[in-house]
């Protein structure tokens, strides 16, 4: 081990990337105690076992949710026409996950599952909340990597405007966690809310230059997705092409033969 990575207090397993930090000191746990690194990496386990798990309901599997508010997300920002399927396969995706973190569940046991992840959501959340007190972040009034790891799980929850929110509506009654999180945006992302970022420069006139390509790509764009609208569709069975016999040649010169026959 390098001697610089000696002076740290404790050292998380070095098996593990996410803790390979440069001997500059830019490792953001450098100040903390053993006893402190072992409840970062207590509380982060908490978080994956207890919180993840809901957190993927709410947005994922939650109907209205879904429906109203993450699908909605993920569709506006995909181009066309990558917005109209991929939402739905990374929600499969999601559901998946969620059986691979409770196992799979009866049809008639998944109302008293969803009841016992929820329940186990917010003791978590109040755990977090006594844990944080009155202090500005975890470990004193430095950021740690275990801020980090709370507000990327609170500040999507707290901050999204959802139609079925049981979770939400018990993190906005824990005010201290939601103090933290507000006070980690306006610290280090100051352009959320109010404030926003300046807008970028333009040139004068890009239509000079822009213009003659504008219209061929516009063309492009649209052949582009019909052609792949066309090819899913025939890959997945939803319109298929069958090919029609051959017509049969009329037999209109047969019958004039039959009649010139009968007359003779």
């Amino acid at each position: 081990m390098p001697p610089s990575l000696r002076k740290c207090p404790w050292s998380p397993p070095a098996s593990t990337s996410q803790w390979m930090f440069p001997p500059q000191k830019y490792n953001a746990d450098y100040d903390l105690s053993a006893r402190q690194g072992a409840d970062t990496l207590a509380f982060m386990s908490l978080l994956e076992e207890k919180l993840l798990p809901v957190l993927i309901h709410t947005f994922w599997v939650d109907a209205k949710n879904y429906v109203e508010v993450t699908r909605k997300w993920y569709a506006e920002a995909m181009p066309f026409p990558l917005n109209f399927f991929l939402p739905g396969r990374m929600q499969r995706q999601y559901v998946e996950r969620l059986q691979l973190l409770c196992g799979e569940h009866r049809p008639e046991e998944e109302e008293e599952l969803e009841k016992e992840l929820y329940q186990e959501a917010r003791e978590c959340l109040t755990l977090l909340s006594q844990r944080l007190g009155s202090q500005k972040f975890f470990f004193g009034d430095a950021p740690a990597s275990l801020d980090a790891f709370v507000f990327s799980y609170l500040a999507l929850l707290q901050q999204a405007k959802l139609p079925s929110g049981k979770l939400q509506a018990h993190l906005r009654g824990l005010h201290n966690l939601c103090a933290y999180c507000t006070h980690i945006l306006s610290l280090y992302f100051p352009w959320e809310g109010a404030e926003v970022p300046p807008p970028r420069q333009t040139p004068a006139n890009p239509e000079t230059e822009e213009e003659p390509y504008r219209r061929r790509n516009q063309i492009l764009s649209v052949l582009a997705g019909l052609a792949a609208m066309a090819g899913y569709a025939l890959l997945s069975g939803i319109v298929s092409i069958h090919r029609a016999p051959p017509a049969r040649a009329p037999r209109t010169r047969a019958l004039g033969m039959a009649e010139e026959v009968e007359e003779e």
